[in-house]
């Protein structure tokens, strides 16, 4: 049951919950992730912590089953990235977005992508943000072009010998293609 299914800011407390639900995430969807199930098992706690605890944020939801005053499972996240830029702006990257089954259909994958989307506006992230997306998986696909991204045309592959493609997506700006020029 979620009585409040606002996203909230992950910290290194959280690195234990994060781990788990990141392993379940893998487990119940493993074509939609470059990481493998076995690649994050083998992750230890330093690993985790610095997930959840870094420089790049990320958001939980969380049940409320648990009656001991602490928040529940997680049952739906969503982070952003930054890589260091190479001589040029900073391209982020949506990354990690899942809700578990029990959780679909509540609109707490949107409620998520628009928390990560307005953090990278406060912090001059949004001239080039992305994600990727696994082919096949329509759902995730639409709720991207829902919220303002679009296809670049670039797809790669999931990760190194799988078959599955990912296709890359960018938000698109509404001043971008305004069509007014200055002079």
């Amino acid at each position: 049951m979620l009585s409040d299914p606002t996203p909230r800011l992950a910290t290194a407390a959280d690195w234990l919950r994060y781990r788990e639900a990141r392993l379940r995430m893998l487990a119940d969807s493993p074509d939609a992730f470059m990481t493998t199930l076995a690649q994050a098992e083998a992750q230890g706690e330093e690993f985790w912590r610095g997930r959840v605890g870094g420089t790049f944020p990320t958001w939980l939801v969380t049940d409320d089953t648990d009656t001991a005053g602490d928040a529940g499972a997680v049952v739906a996240t969503g982070g952003v990235f930054v890589p260091e830029p190479e001589g040029h702006a900073p391209t982020a990257h949506v990354v990690a977005m899942w809700t578990a089954a029990e959780a679909r259909g509540r609109g707490l994958a949107a409620r998520i992508l628009e928390v990560a989307v307005d953090w990278c506006r406060e912090q001059g992230l949004d001239e080039d943000l992305r994600l990727h997306v696994t082919e096949g998986n329509a759902l995730a696909r639409r709720l991207y072009l829902r919220h303002g991204f679009s296809p670049t045309g670039a797809w790669e592959p999931l990760r190194e010998g799988s078959p599955l493609r990912c296709e890359e997506l960018r938000l698109a700006r509404p001043d971008a293609d305004s069509g007014d020029a200055e002079g």
